[in-house]
């Protein structure tokens, strides 16, 4: 790059002279979507110098390992793909509401529209791979599922309030941590980034949106949490 003139704005030919790259190259990182080029009226492709960053960054990303890239390519058309699953089913919602729109229909159509932003907020107690996992791992948490492992939590709740007096090192309260690591690991996967992010969502419920601290209301007996922190031996 010594020598050259920097400007605010390249056509790629300059810009592959000024990065010391092909043509060819960022042609491919193009077709990739790694590095748009902007378009003046003419359909030149232009690069801004602010886009030699982000060119680094690939190469970083290519250095660093060769198949990182696909991978990361790989997860993020699969986050893509599962939001694209939950608008079509939205959109078959809203069709058949055209022509029936009874409340059950609506209800539907609510719960689709809601599920992508009901997460949301979580994001940000999950690093970036712990939520790309939880992103994949949605899919597969159909409703049925929901039901049986809502129904699963109650009774164990409902279970561990019953044994408050027993010896946390007893076989029944044992019993009671396996069902319980079970069920977490169902929907974790057992997957470390993603148990981290559950286990700082649940830290910071007293911060939660209003109508999930509702909906977290029948889990929330401080005897149950204290309970099962000295029979998994939690930290305090």
């Amino acid at each position: 790059m010594k020598g050259a003139q920097v400007s605010q704005l390249f056509r790629v030919q300059e810009f592959a002279q000024f990065t010391g790259i092909t043509v060819r190259t960022l042609h491919h990182y193009d077709r990739l979507g790694l590095l748009r080029p902007h378009r003046n009226r003419s359909g030149y492709r232009l690069y801004y110098l602010r886009d030699v960053e982000r060119l680094e960054q690939i190469g970083a990303l290519l250095e660093r390992d060769s198949r990182a890239l696909p991978d990361a390519l790989r997860r993020q058309r699969q986050i893509l793909e599962d939001k694209r699953r939950l608008l079509d089913r939205a959109i078959r919602a809203l069709r058949e509401a055209e022509q029936r729109p009874e409340t059950a229909v609506l209800k539907q159509i609510i719960d689709l529209m809601e599920m992508q932003n009901d997460t949301d907020w979580m994001k940000k107690y999950y690093s970036g791979e712990g939520w790309a996992k939880m992103e994949q791992r949605r899919p597969q948490w159909s409703p049925e599922l929901q039901e049986r492992v809502s129904r699963e939590w109650t009774e164990l709740f409902r279970d561990v309030e019953a044994a408050l007096g027993e010896d946390p090192a007893g076989a029944k309260a044992q019993a009671l941590a396996a069902r319980w690591m079970g069920l977490v690991e169902e929907f974790t996967g057992a997957d470390r980034d993603v148990t981290a992010g559950v286990s700082n969502v649940w830290a910071d419920r007293q911060n939660w949106p209003a109508e999930f601290q509702e909906q977290a209301a029948p889990y929330a007996n401080p005897k149950v949490w204290e309970f099962m922190g000295k029979v998994l031996g939690w930290k305090a």
